[in-house]
């Protein structure tokens, strides 16, 4: 499998966010992206999931499954948790493993040491434990491509050993990640892409 971006482009107003932008991230690859806040760090993420359109270039996948796009190929973990503040961690979980037929919702629980949380309000939660309820989505639904918009936000040194282990038990089994970070990641990225300053 390998994921690429050829001659990208997306402009916000009047202004190229990013231009002539390529990039490829092969199976078993973590690709970093950097850069400043502004830089297109989200948008290029965005982009790839499909959730926005380039002006320009063409994002292709190459060994995925031809009757999905890449979106539906893709878990997108953004600033926004996407979770439910009245449904409780489980339900949460639950709700996510039958949206993205998934096939179990104690892996996520147990992957991000959520079990203890599992009948508490998802609106009850500290930022870090909202973080992981959110990252604990990779685990419940399997996908090839992860793309993590700053997935350590938020988290104490133990869960971010968790997700570490979790992203390089990934990249092992042949899966993509491109992660936009501004610290580290506890794994050593393949590539880093680093877009231009902001506006």
């Amino acid at each position: 499998m390998r994921l690429s971006g050829n001659g990208l482009m997306v402009e916000r107003g009047e202004r190229a966010i990013f231009s002539g932008l390529n990039f490829g991230a092969a199976a078993g690859e973590l690709v970093a992206l950097t850069g400043p806040n502004g830089a297109g760090k989200t948008t290029l993420l965005r982009l790839i999931a499909g959730l926005i359109r380039p002006q320009a270039g063409t994002v292709d996948l190459e060994g995925g499954d031809e009757d999905r796009t890449i979106g539906q190929q893709a878990h997108m973990i953004g600033h926004q948790h996407g979770i439910k503040p009245a449904l409780t961690v489980e339900e949460n979980l639950r709700f996510w493993k039958d949206f993205l037929g998934g096939e179990t919702v104690q892996g996520g629980l147990e992957g991000l040491g959520l079990e203890a949380l599992r009948d508490f309000p998802a609106g009850v939660l500290s930022a870090g434990q909202r973080r992981r309820l959110s990252l604990a989505r990779l685990l419940v639904a399997q996908r090839p491509i992860w793309l993590l918009d700053e997935p350590t936000t938020g988290l104490d040194q133990r869960s971010l050993g968790l997700l570490s282990e979790h992203m390089r038990g990934h990249l092992q089994e042949g899966g993509i990640i491109i992660a936009a970070t501004h610290g580290a990641l506890g794994l050593k990225p393949t590539a880093v892409i680093a877009l231009g300053e902001a506006a």
